[in-house]
């Protein structure tokens, strides 16, 4: 699932050891492998072909302005949530006209620069930004298109920090109002409603949520056009998963398989489908480097603590999120034979993986076993290509980590270390 794999107890991004990395550019750093980024968008999109869907990747998840560029010239669409989204995806060269504009707080300034850039779909959340949508609309003089994010009631099995589908969730409007909505607004003269948005959360790990959203999505597509009401557009969201464990998440093909024959009429009827994937393009793409600044004993516990905490990667402390974690450089008898929460390998430890910031929640791996660690040593993060580096602050004014690309046996910085300067330039004593 990605192209990184140890060789001679010495762990590899492609062509390129990761300790020479961090020698160049220090911890924690960022490493994403260009390769696996291009292996998992082509996959997807190959998988969904008979669809001929938009795949609208998610800016949110890694939105380095190198990693929205290689993907913007594979093809690929925006999924945007905000202003910032918007100008970072145009400023590496995406097609706005390819973007679609989600979020349920977007501002007139927001919109008004979405209007600008003609973005090719919004994504409405309820009635007052569907009225706001339409009178920026009509003063700027920019007609659009939208479509309407409905919550088919459908619970993914995810954390409930990344459920969105359900009934009770701040995201769209449930399937009994959502006729009501097309009457109120479907023959709006400024904006076209003629889509619908569905996304349930992030990550699910099984088809059935998206058979049941879809199934769902298509009764109510009937309903509206009963009604009067045509639907063009059916935008399935994400939410596909990744493999932060080995062979834990279904193949681009297994989500296909059982997507595509539930839409293949309709599209041949004239139904657009878009996807919008991030983390299952992204998550394995990417991890974290980070040294152990010191190993210490507390009670019955070891912890090895880091350069890197929850101001670099929050996933874990936020989410409860796993992610595997391994030394970068281990003798050929530690290699681990899969990523999973329990390793069972001689002489291994069982250890607390922290931060340096002042929070007993600040940790990267909880009562894991691993090789016995010591000032210096480099450790992996795995699968943090998605959610790492956007979620990253300052807190405790940490400066934030560099990037690195790596393409083949070459590697190069697509976002400097911060250093202190960076922190306090836009502050005034």
């Amino acid at each position: 699932m990605d192209d990184f794999r140890y060789l001679h107890g010495s762990l590899y991004c492609e062509s390129v050891a990761v300790q020479d990395i961090a020698r160049a550019v220090g911890t924690p750093t960022y490493v994403y492998s260009g390769a696996t980024l291009e292996s998992h968008f082509t996959k997807l999109r190959d998988a969904f072909a008979p669809l001929s869907p938009l795949l609208c990747y998610s800016v949110k998840c890694c939105s380095n302005l190198a990693i929205l560029k290689r993907l913007a010239q594979l093809g690929a669409g925006m999924d945007v949530v905000s202003g910032g989204e918007i100008f970072r995806a145009c400023a590496a060269g995406a097609d706005p006209r390819h973007f679609v504009y989600a979020g349920v707080g977007k501002s007139d300034a927001e919109i008004r620069l979405a209007l600008e850039h003609g973005i090719g779909l919004f994504n409405v959340e309820s009635e007052m930004e569907f009225e706001n949508l339409s009178r920026l609309a009509h003063e700027t003089g920019t007609p659009a298109r939208a479509a309407l994010r409905v919550n088919p009631d459908v619970d993914p099995k995810t954390h409930r920090h990344t459920t969105t589908g359900k009934r009770e969730s701040k995201f769209g409007v449930d399937l009994e109002r959502a006729v009501a909505f097309f009457h109120a607004y479907g023959r709006d003269p400024h904006i076209a409603l003629r889509g619908i948005h569905l996304h349930i959360g992030s990550p699910v790990y099984s088809t059935a949520p998206y058979l049941q959203s879809v199934v769902k999505a298509l009764a109510l597509i009937d309903d509206l056009a009963r009604a009067g009401f045509p639907v063009d557009t059916l935008d399935l969201g994400g939410g596909f998963g990744a493999d932060y464990e080995s062979d834990q998440t279904p193949l681009a093909t297994e989500y296909a398989n059982a997507i595509v024959p539930l839409l293949c009429d309709r599209v041949a009827r004239g139904l657009r489908i878009i996807l919008e994937p991030g983390r299952t393009i992204a998550a394995n793409a990417g991890i974290l480097l980070t040294k152990v600044e010191y190993v210490k004993r507390s009670g019955d516990r070891t912890f090895a603590i880091c350069d890197a905490g929850m101001n670099t990667l929050l996933r874990p402390s936020h989410y409860d999120a796993f992610h595997f974690v391994w030394p970068a450089e281990v003798d050929v008898s530690l290699v681990p034979p899969r990523r999973a929460r329990e390793i069972i390998l001689p002489g291994l430890q069982r250890t607390e993986v922290v931060g340096p910031l002042c929070e007993t929640g600040d940790f990267l791996a909880q009562d894991r076993m691993l090789p016995p660690l010591d000032r210096g040593d480099l450790l992996a993060v795995y699968s943090a290509g998605a959610y790492g580096m956007t979620m990253a602050s300052r807190y405790n004014s940490h400066p934030l980590p560099t990037e690195v690309l790596v393409e083949g046996s070459t590697f190069r910085v697509i976002r400097e270390r911060e250093s202190y300067s960076d922190l306090i330039q836009h502050e005034r004593a």
